[in-house]
């Protein structure tokens, strides 16, 4: 970032002026911060215009600061990867198929580089779909089961962002937005995301069960309670 960046974005209010001695400005951990965050969104597309307004509305000081970076920057459970083609169809232990690829970029799983190397956003959803197709389950069955569970997934998400923000948010906002309660508000955001998917893996577990019973009723005629256990 150029010295004339920094002074337009002062300019505009992104950041606080510089402390002066003399005719030396001074800039510290909280410029930073903000100069980083103004970069960030920047980069994921947000106009500088949107930019001068959220960051308008953002409370001065640094745990201000790091809630809002927590709201803006989506989870990852792991770092990005960066792979050729024939790098991921080694891995999936299938031959390298350029509609594949195709398929991977329109759903999100691998995006394409300038260098023509595939970006992996998510490396876990990425490995855990190769898993099942060494189970023998078709690659194809897969990609169309995959929108139905961004789907759901992304009804989950809203369901506990929305719980989040008529409890919790809301009281913090009628109360004002006091500089006091924000290190609660980051211990919940930093928090919600672990305890959610535990709740969604308990659930999810259960109704796995359930739908296995149904299934084994239909495909076998028998109880599965009455199957051997392989335990």
């Amino acid at each position: 970032m150029t010295v004339r960046n920094v002074r337009a974005y002062a300019g505009r209010g992104l950041i606080p002026p510089p402390r002066l001695v003399g005719r030396t400005g001074y800039y510290g951990h909280d410029h930073v911060a903000r100069l980083k965050l103004v970069q960030e969104l920047l980069s994921k597309g947000y106009t500088l215009a949107a930019v001068e307004r959220m960051m308008g509305e953002l409370p001065d000081g640094a745990m201000a600061l790091g809630v809002f970076e927590t709201l803006v920057n989506p989870w990852t459970p792991s770092e990005p990867e960066v792979l050729d083609e024939f790098q991921l169809a080694e891995r999936a232990g299938v031959p390298h198929d350029p509609a594949v690829i195709t398929q991977l970029v329109e759903l999100g799983i691998a995006e394409r580089q300038e260098d023509g190397r595939l970006r992996i956003p998510n490396p876990d959803l990425l490995r855990t779909g190769l898993e099942v197709i060494k189970l023998g389950v078709p690659m194809q069955a897969i990609f169309e089961m995959l929108p139905k569970l961004f789907a759901q997934a992304d009804a989950v998400a809203k369901t506990y962002v929305e719980l989040f923000r008529s409890t919790v948010w809301r009281e913090f906002s009628d109360a004002g937005l006091p500089a006091e309660g924000w290190p609660e508000i980051q211990r919940t955001l930093e928090n919600i995301i672990p305890l959610a998917g535990q709740a969604l893996v308990a659930a999810f577990r259960e109704a796995m069960a359930r739908e296995i019973e149904v299934v084994a009723y239909e495909e076998l005629g028998v109880d599965p309670k009455a199957l051997p256990s392989t335990g």
